[in-house]
């Protein structure tokens, strides 16, 4: 019994970054423009991770475009600037290149 206990528990730790990382998408508001398997105003998360799949620098560049804003690499629609911590925007950015 005290084994499963604590099996839970791991897996729950294992698996609350992954929840905690979609929880703060919705709480800084990315899921009104994106959603992860299809388009809304930005482009699907999936899209965006098998975009950047196998890039190293791919989470900092997120994190960048996250923070900062852009327009040009999914069409001519702007993403505003985002009022995000750098931790926040690098978990954001590690989050959307894990959705498939």
């Amino acid at each position: 019994m005290k084994f499963r206990m604590i099996a839970l528990a791991a897996a729950a730790l294992v698996a609350s970054p992954a929840f905690a990382n979609a929880d703060l998408a919705k709480a800084k508001g990315c899921l009104a423009c994106h959603a992860p398997d299809k388009k809304i105003l930005g482009p699907a998360y999936k899209d965006v991770a098998a975009k950047y799949a196998g890039q190293k620098d791919a989470a900092a560049k997120l994190a960048t475009k996250i923070q900062k804003g852009g327009v040009g690499t999914w069409g001519q629609i702007p993403m505003p600037a985002n009022a995000v911590s750098d931790a926040e925007a690098k978990q954001l950015a590690e989050w959307v290149l894990t959705v498939k």
